[in-house]
């Protein structure tokens, strides 16, 4: 099971014994990494949203010497691998209903969410009316998932207004709705989230340790579902990372087992898993 819990500024050396378990054994070993305010710092546009050349350097490195290495993010897969630009990584997208490994040119979605994708399409195209333009909400393709993002807005408070009408009208629909930091995202009526595209992509593979990193709320799914296969004993060592940010929720840093300060912070861990 998972070792006591570090201080949240935990010493170099601290971090180093906490991710022990998989420095050791990196072959059997999984990490996995939130991509946008993990990977890439968070910026108003998510299209501007891009992976600092050092912290890519560092993931290619880290592919080549642990068994297991994807991003899980709330982008479709294909635009996750764009934008981390790797293609010796495994990928979830859509929060892990959207799997493209390393080496395949399409990616597979969960056929329970597929059967949703033109009804949710349909929903956001109605939605993304002039007026909402005007206010300078943003509609992000997800494909199973289209989501609204108001940061950057010239009057948030007004734009804010607007996407919870969206909501309400989403969920009067019989869609499902989840809140992150300045984005509404329109859900199908199913599981979909990172713990559960987790716990099926790791299912499958030779792993005895996992470690997640993640920013958001989106990312508490995926710490839950490193505990449900540490508690039936598929993993022996789960180790989840929150990413500090001053919009980030609370929740990430009472969850997590360490935290980190920013892309910056992840940058760091990358270096100590590398270390010999």
């Amino acid at each position: 099971m998972t070792s006591a819990r570090p201080p949240a500024s935990a010493s170099r050396d601290q971090l180093l014994e906490t991710l022990a378990p998989l420095r050791e054994d990196p072959q059997h070993s999984a990490i996995l990494l939130d991509v946008d305010g993990t990977l890439a710092p968070i910026v108003r546009y998510v299209d501007d949203a891009h992976v600092p050349e050092g912290t890519r350097q560092l993931l290619i490195q880290i592919a080549k010497k642990y068994g297991v290495v994807a991003c899980v993010s709330g982008r479709r897969a294909s635009d996750a691998r764009r934008l981390v630009s790797i293609g010796t990584i495994h990928y979830l997208g859509s929060h892990g209903m959207e799997l493209l490994r390393a080496g395949w040119t399409e990616p597979r979605l969960d056929r329970d969410v597929e059967e949703w994708v033109r009804r949710i399409q349909q929903f956001g195209h109605q939605a993304d009316t002039p007026e909402l333009r005007k206010l300078r909400v943003r509609l992000e393709d997800k494909g199973a998932i289209v989501a609204f993002h108001w940061r950057g807005a010239p009057d948030e408070e007004e734009a804010r207004s607007a996407i919870d009408a969206i909501a309400a009208q989403a969920e009067q629909s019989g869609l499902r709705t989840h809140w992150g930091r300045k984005v509404l995202e329109i859900r199908p009526p199913v599981r979909m989230d990172k713990g559960a595209g987790i716990v099926s992509f790791l299912s499958g593979e030779d792993v005895r340790a996992a470690i997640y990193v993640g920013d958001d709320v989106t990312d508490l799914d995926a710490f839950r579902g490193l505990t449900e296969l540490e508690e039936q004993g598929k993993l022996k060592t789960a180790l989840r990372v929150g990413v500090r940010s001053e919009e980030g929720p609370g929740e990430i840093p009472a969850a997590a087992d360490l935290t980190v300060d920013g892309p910056d912070g992840v940058r760091e861990l990358l270096e100590a898993l590398l270390a010999p």
